[in-house]
């Protein structure tokens, strides 16, 4: 309805416009997810009960092209967005990636691009991915101890591949690699000050993120999170941690130095401590569908607009800018008006975290 709606009028007022939503954030970074598939079954993501050998991945023909998706960055950054980042499922399954990449780097108006990958191909794609232009890369590692890595993958792929995938990134040049480790309670909290031990020095950024309620099938519960504040704690044990300034409004980590290794390390508590006031991330999933929240339930469809052939740049921007405008996201801060036992048991349908790339 809300494509027949735009596509069967006459934009009102230019697309170029300050895009600021409901709250008055800006939109300012995209993520946009280029596979739905993965070839690992984190639990907290894509639980192999659920997505399981039989699972309906989207054919093909869903899929947005490396044209359509170069199209709508090229949209987003006539409205003002400067940060994109690629992810999936695991973006590094997608065939012929770093020719994407080179398409978007051309892109006007965008100041940064970035990759988020589970690692298990980056040994031999970390060199053509940054000779096509990609300028950072995060990798989620969620223990160094082999046995709890793979009971988070539940893949039985090992860590000392992921590892030497990361070496080769810093040999082709990568700096600040980000590496992530998603927290969960009685799975891997132990391996907070070893992953803080390995990744030592200027060339990483460690985040450490609370597990959180994204989707429906991970069987998340509150009693599962490790918070921030005991993130710290237990860092703050065995390493001299100095607390920093954020980068940017809206950035999402509270960040530390570790004055001894000169490492940066970031807690990302969007449970106990929520940030949704500065969040300026737009998400758009690998069939066009356009998310305005993590948590959130519903897309709106670009897909169909990208493929109408009267529909222009300016009808899309006015599209994105629309959506957009409307938004008025904060379910984080929204999360504990209702009680954890509520919360818990919640059944309301939530888009699931390999379809918007976390």
């Amino acid at each position: 309805m809300y494509t027949d709606a735009l596509t069967n009028s006459v934009a009102a007022s230019s697309p170029k416009a300050a895009t600021r939503d409901q709250l008055g954030r800006m939109l300012r970074d995209l993520r946009i997810s280029v596979t739905d598939r993965c070839n690992f079954r984190c639990t907290y993501c894509m639980p192999k009960d659920v997505f399981g050998a039989d699972y309906p991945y989207l054919p093909k023909s869903e899929i947005l092209s490396f044209e359509e998706i170069v199209r709508i960055v090229r949209v987003f950054a006539s409205l003002g967005m400067e940060k994109l980042r690629l992810t999936g499922g695991e973006p590094l399954l997608r065939r012929d990636l770093p020719s994407l990449i080179h398409q978007l780097s051309a892109v006007t108006g965008l100041k940064d691009m970035a990759l988020t990958t589970n690692g298990a191909a980056l040994s031999a794609l970390a060199r053509p991915l940054r000779q096509a232009g990609l300028n950072r890369l995060t990798v989620s590692v969620d223990a160094l101890d082999d046995a709890t890595f793979k009971s988070m993958n539940d893949a039985d792929f090992p860590v000392q591949r992921v590892l030497r995938g990361i070496d080769a990134a810093l040999s082709a040049g990568f700096d600040r690699i980000k590496i992530n480790m998603v927290v969960k309670k009685g799975l891997n909290e132990d391996q907070l000050v070893p992953m803080a031990r390995h990744f030592s020095g200027p060339q990483y950024i460690l985040r450490f993120i609370e597990y959180m309620d994204v989707g429906s099938t991970n069987g998340w519960q509150l009693k599962d999170v490790v918070p921030a504040a005991e993130i710290i704690r237990q860092l703050n044990r065995e390493l001299n941690l100095e607390p920093v300034t954020a980068n940017y409004d809206g950035e999402v980590a509270r960040r530390f130095i570790c004055r001894d290794s000169e490492t940066e390390i970031g807690i990302i508590a969007s449970v106990t401590q929520p940030f949704c006031r500065g969040c300026t991330r737009a998400r758009l999933s690998a069939d066009g569908q356009l998310y305005t929240c993590l948590f959130a339930h519903a897309g709106h469809d670009l897909k169909s607009l990208l493929r109408t052939p009267r529909v222009s740049d300016d009808d899309l921007a006015l599209a994105v800018r629309t959506i957009w405008q409307a938004r008025n996201d904060r379910y984080s801060e929204q999360r504990f008006k209702i009680s954890a036992t509520s919360l818990a048991s919640d059944k309301m349908p939530r888009a699931e975290m390999s379809r918007l790339g976390g």
